[in-house]
């Protein structure tokens, strides 16, 4: 089966580095290997209550960080999920796969739905089945996922493995002797992927967090990002000459982890330079670095997103091109499962 990545980013406002780190910068190198599918999934952004004009709003600004960022929409194919009735419908059938026992094993529900479990959604208790529908849609060979991600590929994988058991018989009549659906495959970067809050390194970062000097976001200006590392929480003590250096000192890992990321440097290099020395030294050496890096991508990005015209224009040629595949993958799910239908012309 021909290579192919999958990947999705939620459309919920205000990414921040963690995202073009853990997501964006991976899209951009992956595109130049092999090709891929970039989704804006705002299906699963309303499992929470969300507000329609901000869906509208953030769909459109997550389009434009992926091609501020560098991802060539010509050459590869940016969505949005809900133009594409298939990843809805598939979710169904794969439901019907899924067992009750593998979806409450899913810790981000836990987290997400809280003590008020009770109150929440149905939609967020499925969407890890919605999540594998995005990702089967396409039959992707493999899926860049950060470590918090990892459960949802496997549940992705028990799916796609359960359908091809059960279906068997019919796989095979269908022409697929070998299973109808690939098990998708982990692409998981290097330093840096769960980038940690810039106020307490025990917490990702996330734009819930009250306080936006936690956070990076990637439209901040140069002076805004400058301000946000140099009141970035620290210890007294140096920085360490070893990564063993980094037990118990989660503020000092993750900003090493975000040079690292951005630069491409291992953190031994970084230490070796940086090692012994106070963190105002580093904290100016990290400003510069990420200001560089980001600085020409929040401008793009803003440029960009002036234009919705331009941005729904790339997500509908997206979509009609996203179509062809799933509604393919679709029409063979359907013979497969038993489904009547429509005799093709």
């Amino acid at each position: 089966m021909k290579e192919l990545v999958f990947s999705g980013v939620q459309p919920t406002g205000n990414l921040h580095l963690g995202n073009y780190l853990g997501a964006i910068k991976n899209f951009v190198a992956l595109q130049d290997r092999t090709d891929c599918i970039y989704c804006v999934v705002d299906l699963h952004a309303i499992t929470v209550a969300q507000n329609p004009a901000d869906l509208k709003r953030s769909t459109r600004e997550v389009t434009a960080a992926f091609i501020a960022a560098g991802v060539d929409p010509k050459r590869h194919i940016i969505f949005n999920q809900s133009q594409v009735s298939a990843h809805a419908e598939l979710a169904w059938v794969l439901n019907c796969v899924a067992r009750i026992g593998w979806l409450n094993r899913m810790t981000q529900f836990k987290d997400k739905a809280g003590k008020d479990r009770e109150n929440a959604s149905v939609g967020l208790y499925v969407y890890p089945v919605l999540m594998a529908a995005d990702i089967l849609a396409y039959r992707a060979t493999h899926v860049p996922v950060g470590e918090d991600q990892k459960q949802h590929l496997e549940l992705s994988r028990d799916i796609a493995q359960k359908f091809n058991k059960d279906f068997a018989e019919t796989i095979a009549a269908e022409g697929f002797n070998d299973g109808f659906f690939p098990q998708p495959e982990p692409i998981i970067s290097g330093p840096a992927t769960r980038v940690m809050s810039l106020r307490d390194g025990t917490k990702k970062m996330s734009k819930s967090d009250p306080s936006d000097l936690s956070r990076i976001n990637v439209a901040d200006d140069a002076d805004t990002i400058a301000k946000k590392i140099r009141k970035a929480k620290t210890d007294p003590e140096p920085l360490p000459t070893d990564p063993k250096g980094f037990e118990g000192r989660p503020e000092a890992e993750n900003l090493v982890g975000i040079y690292s990321a951005l630069s491409g440097e291992s953190v031994e290099k970084i230490l070796a330079e940086y090692g012994g020395s106070q963190f105002s030294a580093f904290k100016n050496a990290l400003a510069d670095l990420a200001v560089a890096k980001l600085g020409p991508i929040g401008d793009e990005m803003k440029r960009i997103s002036t234009d919705a015209a331009y941005i729904d224009a790339v997500l509908a040629d997206g979509a009609d091109r996203a179509d062809v595949i799933a509604s393919e993958t679709l029409r063979h799910v359907r013979n497969i499962v038993g489904f009547v239908t429509k005799a093709r012309r």
